[in-house]
């Protein structure tokens, strides 16, 4: 424990796997909580597996453990039950007893199989906040469905607005390129956490928490789906430009492409000065936001041939040097390298006796007194199985020995 970290004392038992729970117990870990992650003898996080890319082992040997688990279970304890058998569900019902917050992705009813849902752990421990994370929530008729974060990309809206504009010819749809709806399911689980635990100093009661990838996906399309709700207009993809701003977009320069944002009527008017466009400035078709969307095509039509007059480096110094938010377009090596992420320390090296150094992002939180501690590298498959149980279960040499001969861990 560390006295410093704002969720000392908060223990985790992670009943969850792939990315959107582990995403959430890897924030509460960071922040401070012991996470102890409960996972299949012999396999394990299904993550484990998803590979290439791998961790690469020192000695050579073969790799058996991908960066997409190293990407979200780092400080985490895994031990290894099996909850099908009946000896597996007392351990995890042992482990609950103790446990602050239960975070669990098993299809609807499945726990309850086991006497592990959230009604009857909380006989045990009505403290409990038991956090439940499935693909369409716990009650209707698709409760039962399960599905992947590129399913719910697709059916919650939001490829519908992501891809090259509509009006282009073999334009299509297209997947966001990280696993979006998990990573916003993990975030809005955290703080639904959050909330019921400050909840819980004043009832001194847990209760369940029932998230959904759909619900998510759909809450993700923010001004969007306001819009459509407003007006009935369903959205369309517009590639790189924006529905409501212009110029807001990817514009070709000499040496590639950067992207301009200009928010505001005073950033069109510094805009305009930074590309040399006084005529521009005062020219009264342009002078409001609204002139600018309406008259798209044909202001595009001005400005593309002088943005394309310089390089990118060049226009990022005069785009700076008025005010204009503007950025070139990276890729990882290159957002590395920036010297505005190294300044942020997003690039953590945490050693490894397998591995050597393991190398993860850096969770974003920063806060004055609380401080982001990482605890450990990613787990190795049940390492921390025989402490676990000795320590907080008080289970002996015997009682360890034939659960794991009866492949109980």
């Amino acid at each position: 424990m560390n006295e410093s970290q704002a969720l000392r004392d908060l223990r985790v038992l992670d009943l969850s796997r792939i990315l959107a729970g582990p995403s959430c117990t890897q924030i509460l870990v960071d922040l401070g909580a012991e996470v102890i992650k409960v996972e299949r003898p012999l396999f394990g996080d299904d993550t484990r597996s998803w590979g290439p890319p791998w961790l690469t082992p020192i000695d050579g040997s073969i790799p058996n453990t991908s960066s997409y688990f190293a990407s979200a279970n780092r400080g985490k304890k895994s031990v290894t039950i099996d909850i099908s058998t009946k000896n597996g569900q007392d351990l995890v019902l042992q482990l609950a007893s103790i446990s602050d917050v239960i975070v669990e992705n098993f299809k609807v009813g499945d726990l309850k199989r086991y006497g592990l849902d959230y009604v009857s752990i909380q006989k045990l421990n009505p403290k409990i906040i038991y956090c439940s994370i499935t693909g369409y929530g716990q009650t209707g008729l698709a409760s039962n469905k399960p599905g992947y974060d590129y399913i719910f990309q697709a059916i919650g809206g939001l490829m519908s607005i992501n891809g090259e504009d509509e009006g282009l010819s073999g334009s299509e749809p297209q997947r966001v390129g990280i696993p979006i709806v998990d990573i916003a399911t993990g975030l809005y689980s955290t703080i639904a956490i959050l909330a019921a635990l400050y909840e819980r100093q004043y009832s001194g009661l847990g209760q369940h928490i029932d998230m959904a990838l759909l619900d998510s996906v759909v809450a993700l399309g923010g001004n969007h789906v306001t819009g459509f709700l407003s007006n009935g207009n369903v959205p369309k993809r517009q590639g790189n430009s924006h529905p409501s701003l212009v110029p807001y977009q990817v514009f070709t320069v000499m040496d590639g492409k950067i992207v301009i944002a200009v928010g505001n009527d005073d950033q069109w008017i510094r805009y305009c000065r930074a590309i040399g466009c006084i005529d521009l400035e005062l020219d009264h078709r342009w002078q409001k936001g609204y002139q600018r969307v309406e008259g798209r095509d044909e202001l595009i039509k001005i400005l593309a041939p002088i943005m394309a007059s310089k390089t990118a480096d060049e226009w990022i110094v005069l785009m700076e040097k008025n005010g204009v938010p503007s950025g070139s377009i990276n890729n990882y090596q290159e957002v590395f390298d920036m010297p505005a992420v190294k300044h942020r320390k997003l690039k953590i090296e945490q050693t490894d006796l397998e591995y050597g150094l393991i190398k993860t992002i850096a969770n974003p939180i920063k806060l004055s007194r609380s401080k982001v501690i990482y605890k450990s590298p990613p787990p190795k498959l049940g390492e921390h199985t025989i402490d676990v149980l000795q320590d907080l279960l008080n289970l002996g040499d015997a009682e360890l020995l034939t659960l794991k001969k009866n492949g109980v861990i």
